[in-house]
C-alpha cells in the first residue's frame, strides 16, 4: 500500500515538473517600459564605446612603455602601426526614440484632389487612340 503510495506521488511529480517550468506570458509593454528598454540599449551601446576607448588608451600606454624600455636598452625602435585616435564617447546622454507618426500624418496616401476627382474619364479607349485599321 506504501509502495504504490509513493509510486503514484514520483509519477504524479514526473507529469507535474514539466509544467512547473513553463514560461509565463511576458507582461503587456507600457511607454513606460518602452522607454527604460531604450534608455538601457542606448546606455549599452555607450558602454560598449567607453570600453573600446578605455581599451585603445590602455594600449597606447602599453606601447609607449615598451618603446621607453628599447629606447632605454638602446635597441632599435621599430616604427609604429599609424591606429586612428581613441575616440572619447563622452558622459552617457540619454535621447528617447522618436515616435513613428501615424499613417495618416505621414502623406502615405493619395492627395485630397486626387479623392475628389478620380483620373478616370467616360472616353472610350477608341476615342483616346484613334489608330486605323489596315
Amino acid at each position: 500500500m506504501k509502495k504504490s503510495l509513493i509510486l503514484c506521488g514520483l509519477i504524479a511529480g514526473v507529469v507535474a515538473a514539466p509544467a512547473a517550468f513553463a514560461k509565463l506570458p511576458a507582461p503587456p509593454s507600457t511607454p513606460e517600459a518602452k522607454l527604460k528598454a531604450a534608455e538601457t540599449t542606448q546606455k549599452a551601446a555607450w558602454q560598449a564605446k567607453l570600453d573600446t576607448y578605455q581599451l585603445c588608451q590602455a594600449q597606447e600606454r602599453v606601447a609607449a612603455h615598451v618603446r621607453d624600455g628599447l629606447v632605454a636598452s638602446g635597441k632599435p625602435v621599430p616604427t609604429a602601426t599609424p591606429t586612428p585616435p581613441c575616440s572619447d564617447p563622452g558622459p552617457f546622454a540619454f535621447a528617447p526614440p522618436e515616435e513613428p507618426k501615424p499613417i495618416e500624418a505621414s502623406g502615405a496616401h493619395s492627395p485630397a484632389a486626387t479623392a475628389a476627382s478620380p483620373p478616370s474619364s467616360n472616353q472610350t479607349s477608341a476615342e483616346q487612340n484613334p489608330a486605323s485599321k489596315q
